[in-house]
C-alpha cells in the first residue's frame, strides 16, 4: 500500500511501548518522517536496535511509577507523544482477579496518564502546541469475551483522552485516541492464527481482514501532524468497520 508523506523535521516525539508491535512501527514511521524520537520500552535488545537507528532510548518498567517519573523528568520539552505501552489479560469475567486487574490498569491507564501529564506540563512550560495520541482498542467500544480487564482499561483510556482534551486544549494541545482492531504484529499472528479463534473475529469485520501495523501507524502520524490541527478529543476506530455494527 502507498503511504502518506509526513514531515516531522525539528519535532521531538516520545513513543512508549516502542520496542514492539504498533509502537515499533510508529517509531520507524516517525524516524522516516524526520522526527527526533525518544523510544521508551522494556526489551533491551529492541531498544539497542532503535538506538542504532538514531532513537534516544529509555528502558523502564511502566508499572513502576517512581522509576517512570524519574525517567520522565529527564525528557526535554516535546512536540508529540504516542502512548502505546500496554498489556493484555485474557480472563473471563467469572475468573476475575484483583491482581491482574491492578497490573493491567497500572500499565494501560495509570502509566499512560502519568506520561501524558509530564509531557503536557513540558509543552505548556515551553509554549508548544503539541499533539498526544493514546493507543486504545476497539475493545473500549464493544464487549469482547474474556477481556473484562482489558476492555475496562481501554475504555478508561478513552475517557482519559476526553478529559485531557478538555483541560489542555486552552494551551493548544490536542489529545486523541485510536482504537485498532486485531493488528498483525508478530505476537498477534501467533495468537490469532488458529481458525477457531480467527474466523469468528474476521466475520465481524466488514473489510474481512485484520489490520497491518502500518495501517495503525499512519493514522497516528496523521493525528500528530498539523493536518489534524482541528481534531481533538476523538476516539478513532481503525477496525475495518467492526464497531459500526
Amino acid at each position: 500500500m502507498s503511504q502518506p508523506t509526513f514531515d516531522f523535521n525539528g519535532q521531538r516525539v516520545l513513543v512508549t511501548g516502542a520496542s514492539s508491535g504498533i509502537g515499533w512501527e510508529v517509531t520507524q514511521a516517525l524516524l522516516a518522517a524526520g522526527a527526533e524520537v525518544w523510544a521508551m520500552g522494556r526489551d533491551p535488545q529492541a531498544l539497542e536496535n532503535l538506538a542504532a537507528l538514531g532513537c534516544h532510548t529509555v528502558r523502564v518498567n511502566m508499572a513502576d511509577s517512581v522509576a517512570l517519573d524519574a525517567e520522565l523528568q529527564r525528557l526535554p520539552a516535546l512536540h508529540g507523544l504516542v502512548n502505546c505501552a500496554g498489556i493484555a489479560l485474557i480472563e473471563a469475567a467469572s475468573a476475575f482477579s484483583s491482581e491482574g486487574f491492578d497490573h493491567v490498569m497500572a500499565v494501560n491507564v495509570r502509566a499512560a496518564a502519568q506520561v501524558a501529564a509530564a509531557v503536557a506540563r513540558g509543552m505548556i512550560a515551553a509554549g508548544i502546541a503539541g499533539s498526544l495520541v493514546n493507543v486504545s482498542s476497539q475493545s473500549a467500544l464493544v464487549a469482547l469475551d474474556d477481556h473484562l480487564t482489558y476492555c475496562a482499561s481501554k475504555a478508561a483510556m478513552d475517557a482519559m483522552t476526553r478529559v485531557q482534551c478538555g483541560e489542555w486544549g486552552r494551551h493548544g494541545i490536542r489529545v486523541n485516541s485510536v482504537n485498532p482492531t486485531v493488528t498483525l504484529t508478530p505476537m498477534a499472528v501467533q495468537v490469532w492464527s488458529a481458525p477457531a479463534k480467527r474466523d469468528p473475529a474476521l466475520a465481524g469485520i466488514p473489510l474481512g481482514r485484520f489490520a497491518e501495523p502500518v495501517e495503525v501507524a499512519m493514522p497516528i502520524l496523521f493525528l500528530l501532524s498539523d493536518a489534524a490541527s482541528m481534531i481533538s478529543g476523538v476516539s478513532l476506530p481503525i477496525d475495518g468497520g467492526y464497531t459500526s455494527r
